[in-house]
C-alpha cells in the first residue's frame, strides 16, 4: 500500500498491476475510483478529479449514468481506439444514434450497474423479428447503433469508469448486412449515361469529369480552378464539402488522409475543363459566345469555384458559393430516370470507374490511389460487385434499351 496523502491530495492505493483505487474528496464528501493505468496515468487522472471538484463539474464515478457518459464521451469528439476526434458530421450522427435509442433505455441507468442482458434486450426490440417482420431500424442502422454504442463504453474501460465493458459479454453483435456496393455500369452503358446528360448544361461536366476520375461528390463540388493544371493535365483534390447542423455546408480535408490526391486526366477531360472555364471568363467579362477575345486576360476571382452554385433566376453568378450537395443528387437522379437508368445514382460513378480499370486489370493499389480510397476495401467491394455480375448484366441490357430510344446511339 502507498503512503496516505492529505485529503487535499487525495490518495492512491494499488490493487494489483496496472490498478489502483483512487481516494479523493469534493466538498467534505468521499469518493473513490477503480483505475487502470500505469502509477503516473493515475496520479494524472486524480488531479483531474479534485479539479473537477474545484471547478463544479465533478461527477461521482458511481453516479455517472449511461446518457451522462455517452454526452461526456461525445462532448470529447467521441474517440476511438486511435483516441482521435471523429469529424463534425460523423460526430453529430454518433449523436444522433446514442440520442434516438440509447438514452430513452438508459437515460438513467448507472453507467457502473449496466448488465450485457439489457443491452441484448435494447438491440431485440430494435432489430427484425423473428417472424421475419422488419424491426423498428434497418439492420445497418441497428449495426452503427452497436459500432457506436461499443466505442463509447470501450473508452468508459480507457478512462477508468468501467472495468470491463458489458459489450464483452453480450449474446451476439448486430452485424453488418450486405451493403449497397453500386452498380457498376459497362463501358457502353457508361457512354449512354453520360451522353445522356448533355442537355444540361449545370450537371454535364460534374457527371463526365467524376466518371473520368472516380472523384466522390463532395470532392468534386469543392474544386477550384486552381486545383487544376492543364499543362501537366492533372487536378489535385486537397478539400471537400461537408454538410453538418452546427455549421451548415463547410469545406474540410477529404475524408480521409488517402483522399488527398493529384489525378492524371485524360486529353478529352482536359479539353471539357478547358472549354468550361471558358464560359466561366465569358461570363464574368461579360463576351458572348463566338466573340474572338485573348480568354487568358480574364481572371476569375480567388477561390473561384469549377461548379459553383447555379443562380436563380434575377441573381447575380457567384463564383464562390457552393452547390448544395444534396440538392444536386436529386438533379442527378431526376436525369438519370429520364434517360433510362433510375436506378443509378451519382455515387455509382465512383464504382462504375473503379471497376472498369480493375477489368481492365489496372493494379488494385493503382486504382486506389487514384480514388482515394482504402485498397483492401476496394478489392472487397469489387468482389461483391463481380459476385453480383450476372444479374447486373441483365440489368444493363434492360437499360441500354430504355436509354435506346432516349440517345442517339
Amino acid at each position: 500500500m502507498m503512503a496516505k496523502r492529505s485529503h487535499g491530495d487525495g490518495g492512491i492505493d494499488q490493487r494489483g498491476e496496472n490498478v489502483y483505487r483512487l481516494r479523493y474528496r469534493v466538498d467534505g464528501r468521499r469518493f473513490a475510483k477503480t483505475f487502470h493505468g500505469t502509477l503516473t496515468q493515475a496520479r494524472k487522472e486524480l488531479r483531474a478529479l479534485i479539479r473537477s471538484g474545484d471547478t463544479g463539474e465533478h461527477v461521482a464515478p458511481d453516479k455517472i449514468t449511461v446518457w451522462n457518459w455517452c454526452e461526456q464521451w461525445i462532448k470529447a469528439g467521441a474517440p476511438g481506439r486511435k483516441r482521435k476526434r471523429v469529424g463534425q458530421k460523423t460526430l453529430e450522427r454518433y449523436q444522433q444514434l446514442l440520442r434516438t435509442h440509447v438514452k430513452p433505455e438508459f437515460e438513467n441507468r448507472p453507467l457502473q450497474q449496466l448488465k450485457a442482458t439489457e443491452i441484448d434486450e435494447m438491440y431485440e426490440a430494435l432489430g427484425p423479428r423473428e417472424n421475419g417482420e422488419p424491426g423498428k431500424i434497418s439492420p445497418m442502422t441497428l449495426h452503427h447503433l452497436h459500432v457506436v454504442f461499443n466505442s463509447c463504453l470501450s473508452t468508459a474501460v480507457r478512462k477508468g469508469l468501467l472495468a470491463t465493458s458489458p459489450m464483452a459479454r453480450i449474446e451476439k453483435a448486430p452485424g453488418a448486412p450486405e451493403g449497397d456496393h453500386g452498380l457498376a455500369l459497362d463501358e457502353d452503358d457508361l457512354k449512354k449515361l453520360v451522353a445522356g446528360f448533355k442537355a444540361s448544361t449545370a450537371l454535364y461536366p460534374i457527371v463526365a469529369l467524376t466518371a473520368a476520375t472516380g472523384m466522390r461528390r463532395n470532392e468534386v463540388l469543392a474544386l477550384e480552378w486552381d486545383d487544376f493544371d492543364p499543362e501537366r493535365k492533372t487536378i489535385k483534390v486537397t478539400r471537400a464539402l461537408e454538410q453538418t447542423k452546427k455549421f451548415g455546408l463547410r469545406v474540410k480535408a477529404p475524408k480521409t488522409w488517402r483522399g488527398t490526391r493529384t489525378v492524371a486526366l485524360d486529353d478529352a477531360t482536359v479539353a471539357l475543363l478547358v472549354r468550361h472555364k471558358e464560359t466561366h471568363q465569358r461570363l464574368l467579362a461579360g463576351i458572348p459566345d463566338g466573340t474572338e477575345v485573348d480568354l487568358g486576360l480574364i481572371r476569375l476571382p480567388a477561390g473561384a469555384l469549377m461548379f459553383p452554385n447555379p443562380p436563380r433566376p434575377g441573381e447575380d453568378v457567384s463564383f464562390t458559393k457552393h452547390r448544395d450537395p444534396h440538392t444536386f443528387t436529386k438533379q442527378f437522379g431526376r436525369r438519370a430516370k429520364q434517360i433510362g437508368f433510375a436506378d443509378f445514382w451519382f455515387h455509382h460513378l465512383r464504382g462504375t470507374h473503379a471497376t472498369l480499370l480493375l477489368d481492365k486489370n489496372v493494379p488494385v493499389h493503382t486504382v486506389a490511389e487514384r480514388i482515394g480510397d482504402d485498397p483492401a476495401v476496394l478489392l472487397k467491394n469489387y468482389a461483391k460487385r463481380k459476385r453480383q455480375q450476372t444479374a447486373n448484366d441483365s440489368v444493363a441490357g434492360i437499360i441500354g434499351q430504355l436509354a435506346a430510344g432516349f440517345l442517339d446511339t
